[in-house]
């Protein structure tokens, strides 16, 4: 990226925790940025009931990572949280992270980015705000989040009852009345088992039923008294087939085999897809509350008909059936992910647009705010310029390597695409990346500049 004559300015879309991130981060090595949401609070996905419409959190959710992985390194959850916190948890700790590092100042609500045009010569970029104003800025830091444009399943025929996508649900009140209803809840990630938990309880006197199409392992909460994601660490000095073999080998422990509860088997290794972290799950399915099937093969009316040639009656589907990757700012023909699939150097840079930088796009296992602190370090690294680049050649190398080692195993679906290991990806930036790219600055005559911290 060449730099300006005058100080960088950089231009940060989204306040959730991508943007807070990398705003805290910048501002630490004293760049001028400037944060554009389109909301009037900060939070993004964890603020319930964002007037911008990009949360998808219900009323009871709760985090499926413990507090022990979920916070910052440089500013831990408070003590007194629960291991797995409530949203509203998540949303006051966003708001405390804000305020401790003056982040509030640097944002300007209700000033979305409608538009980004990079300059015709390659220096820099335009965009044009809610207000109508056009802004001009050296470096454009994307973190507009991937959980809010909802994904539906197309499937034959056509469904005359009501139909939402998880993303759109709040409680069995609302938005839809789901009391005493027959509901087909289609997924079985995270969110497809808490809404179906939740709806299955007898004082709602539903009939609650569960299709998946790839089945899911379903992993607990809690292992021998503490949080399951606390035994769960994998190494960067062994090869991941390994560790996800011998992990294989001992799901049996933890009675992760959907077959138990009466779900189809799954079409998938252990961890060649995202598990389901649920407690509540297999007991409701044990206990009848929900039906499980397989695949829905189309849809007729209010019948629904199965792959497995059973059909039955409903009055509501809920979709939780994933998101998709959108870039509403961006023109489609410039910059898009179709079917998710949006090629990134170490998940942040776009090959040959050096002034462009993606923050937060993927689904780290087993946690997202240290993943998005470790890339805020690099993007700071590199926007005071003591970190560069390699070459676009061997950015597209590296690439093709990174995708092959940590989506390589998994089923070929929208939802996966993004998956990565987090204590893979973080040992690399720190110890391996983020030390050559400082090498490559100081080869290209880039001042060594105190205080960073790799």
């Amino acid at each position: 990226m060449s730099r300006p004559s005058t100080p960088l300015r950089a231009a940060v879309i989204g306040a959730g925790i991508s943007g807070l991130t990398s705003g805290k981060m910048l501002g630490d090595y004293g760049v001028d940025y400037t944060c554009f949401e389109a909301s009037d609070r900060v939070g993004g996905n964890w603020a319930f009931g964002n007037p911008n419409g990009h949360s998808s959190a219900y009323r009871s959710l709760h985090i499926d990572t413990s507090k022990h992985r979920l916070s910052f390194k440089d500013f831990p959850m408070p003590e007194d949280y629960p291991d797995f916190p409530h949203h509203t948890q998540i949303k006051a700790y966003l708001d405390a992270y804000a305020d401790a590092f003056g982040l509030r100042q640097r944002i300007e609500f209700e000033n979305g980015v409608q538009h980004a045009a990079r300059l015709d010569d390659g220096g820099g970029w335009e965009l044009t705000d809610q207000a109508g104003d056009v802004r001009r800025f050296d470096l454009l830091v994307v973190a507009n989040g991937h959980h809010w444009d909802p994904r539906m399943a197309d499937f034959p025929g056509e469904f005359t009852g009501e139909s939402i996508h998880s993303h759109h649900y709040i409680d069995p009140t609302d938005p839809l009345d789901f009391k005493g209803k027959r509901i087909l809840v289609v997924g079985i990630g995270n969110s497809a088992a808490d809404i179906a938990v939740e709806l299955s309880s007898k004082a709602l006197q539903n009939e609650v039923t569960l299709s998946t199409r790839s089945s899911a392992w379903i992993v607990p909460k809690y292992t021998y008294g503490l949080p399951a994601d606390k035994y769960y660490v994998t190494s960067p000095h062994l090869p991941l087939k390994w560790q996800r073999w011998m992990i294989q080998k001992m799901q049996f422990m933890t009675g992760s085999n959907p077959e138990l509860y009466g779900l189809p088997k799954p079409n998938h290794k252990f961890f060649e897809a995202h598990p389901t972290q649920s407690v509540e799950l297999p007991l409701r399915l044990g206990s009848g509350d929900i039906t499980p099937k397989g695949n829905v093969a189309r849809l007729d009316g209010r019948t629904v008909h199965f792959e497995d040639g059973t059909d039955s009656e409903f009055d509501i589907i809920v979709y939780a059936t994933g998101y998709n990757i959108t870039f509403p700012f961006f023109d489609p023909g410039f910059i898009s992910a179709p079917d998710n699939q949006i090629r990134l150097f170490k998940r942040m840079f776009k090959p040959g647009i050096e002034d462009l930088v993606f923050m937060g796009f993927a689904q780290a296992t087993p946690t997202l705010f240290p993943f998005v602190e470790a890339q805020a370090r690099l993007l700071a690294a590199y926007a005071v310029g003591r970190y560069a680049l390699p070459p676009a050649a061997e950015m597209e190398q590296v690439i093709d390597a990174d995708q092959e080692k940590y989506t390589g195993h998994v089923l070929d679906r929208p939802r996966h695409t993004q998956q990565l290991d987090y204590f893979v990806y973080e040992h690399d930036l720190r110890a391996k990346e983020l030390p050559a790219g400082v090498r490559r600055a100081e080869q290209q005559g880039a001042p060594v500049l105190t205080g960073l911290r790799p």
